[in-house]
């Protein structure tokens, strides 16, 4: 199928959850062509998820946090890659589950607070408070499959938060969240766990890299996050 643009290969590649057998990119820039190429082939990729242990726990105050609505249902174990810092992002799940509080809203991620840090197509970073209608992140699944999701709608609102700490393959990390029992992370064991029943030497999911990035896009150079 011959396409123009981004937007026409990525539809083409999802035509009946399937796609073409093949994509011709018809653009004057070989730039451009390679950067649609690394895009649709990023999108197909397996991340390696990451065991997080657990190592402290703390409440507090209150904060902006963002629920993102997508335009997409998921199921148990998927979510996005949402953390403090870019070394490392925790499987934040979608509120897929059953519960006695509220009812399911599958297409939601409530993400954590307006500073964070969540994983978008090509590899790339945005902030949580930047998202808005019509753009895109990642869904990842407890194996790491990845898929690029739409934004249809972003709720920022006022919420008591907790600090969750713990130990990944490269050090300390760290993500806040809505301090709620609706709020889960994914278990190594790729099950949906609330953050009001986590305790010090659990462990959870997520994806680690070494630290530095600027608008977003990974660089090499001394920084410490914390």
């Amino acid at each position: 199928m011959e396409v123009d643009d981004l937007e026409g290969a990525r539809t083409a590649a999802g035509i009946l959850e399937k796609g073409v057998d093949g994509i011709i990119i018809n653009h004057r820039n070989p730039v451009r062509v390679r950067e649609i190429i690394n895009e649709i082939k990023s999108e197909k990729q397996v991340l390696k998820l990451e065991k997080l242990m657990v190592n402290a726990l703390k409440p507090l105050g209150m904060g902006d946090r963002v629920c993102v609505d997508t335009c997409t249902m998921m199921g148990v174990g998927e979510g996005i890659l949402v953390g403090n810092s870019s070394q490392g992002l925790f499987l934040i799940h979608a509120e897929s589950i059953e519960n006695p509080y509220v009812a399911p809203r599958p297409f939601r991620v409530n993400a954590g607070p307006v500073h964070a840090y969540v994983l978008v197509p090509g590899g790339k970073t945005r902030y949580l408070s930047e998202l808005e209608a019509g753009d895109e992140v990642v869904r990842v699944n407890s194996t790491g499959h990845v898929t690029a999701l739409v934004v249809g709608r972003v709720k920022i609102e006022r919420r008591p938060l907790l600090l969750i700490e713990a130990i990944g393959p490269n050090g300390p990390v760290t993500t806040i969240l809505q301090n709620a029992e609706t709020i889960r992370l994914v278990s190594s064991h790729g099950e949906a766990v609330s953050v009001v029943r986590l305790r010090p030497g659990d462990e959870v999911l997520g994806f680690t890299e070494e630290a530095g990035r600027h608008f977003g896009r990974k660089v090499k150079e001394t920084i410490t996050e914390r």
